[in-house]
């Protein structure tokens, strides 16, 4: 085993330890929670050494440094997750790789999804991404949707081809009311789960927990955790 494959393995052991510990302390199954590894800014050779270690789910944030990436692994059993804010012009690329698209946040973004798939042949998992910190109507500073929006994004998708509606996902604030209460947060978000499942049964999945606050959104009642520096190390500056 590499060296770099060896520290990959001890820090999944760990992440695996602490998303086990929370399951156990929330009264949880460990099959409950899936974790997604958050690959922005590492080589297509990290994600090689991460499928060899039994990782399934890998997300990315940047169409630029994505698309070369999954194309370098198209070959591996891995579904992609794209979780950054997405422009429009980028949607076509997107949507050749991606299994689900994590950051839906305005009906603009659900028509530009919905051809893209269509054209590719493809069907694309969604996810609306809720932002806590926003006004009413309003889009988040790191994007996302606020929670009245929730309604009219949720059933546009259901109704659109090549599109699923499978849940939400949100970014615990840096601002607002819940600034810096994160358990909080992910409890609201679950509360909006909730209400989504009511109209859209299907709609199970809730994206939410990141390295430092994996714990809370298990407590919560997350079903996916997206864990990037606890498994490849402190990111490289960029720019």
């Amino acid at each position: 085993m590499t060296e770099r494959k060896s520290e990959l393995a001890e820090n999944l052991a760990r992440v695996e330890e602490r998303i086990s510990s929370a399951c156990a302390a929330a009264g949880r199954r460990r099959e409950e929670v899936a974790l997604i590894v958050v690959t922005k800014t590492y080589p297509a050779s990290d994600v090689r050494l991460l499928a060899d270690l039994g990782v399934r789910h890998v997300a990315e944030n940047r169409d630029q440094d994505a698309a070369p990436k999954a194309a370098a692994c198209a070959d591996l059993p891995l579904s992609w997750h794209f979780v950054g804010q997405l422009q429009t012009n980028k949607v076509r690329s997107v949507a050749g790789y991606a299994q689900v698209v994590q950051s839906v946040d305005r009906p603009k973004l659900v028509t530009a999804l919905s051809a893209a798939a269509e054209s590719q042949g493809r069907e694309i998992g969604c996810l609306v991404q809720i932002a806590l910190d926003a006004e009413s109507g309003e889009r988040g500073s790191r994007g996302g949707a606020a929670p009245d929006l929730l309604p009219e994004l949720a059933d546009l998708l259901a109704a659109a081809p090549g599109l699923r509606i499978d849940g939400l996902m949100t970014v615990a604030p840096l601002s607002g009311p819940y600034a810096g209460r994160e358990q909080a947060a992910f409890e609201r978000l679950m509360e909006l789960s909730s209400g989504l499942r009511a109209d859209h049964p299907a709609a199970t999945m809730v994206s939410a927990g990141m390295s430092a606050d994996l714990e809370q959104a298990v407590l919560a009642g997350a079903t996916h955790v997206r864990v990037g520096t606890a498994v490849l190390g402190a990111r490289p500056r960029l720019g």
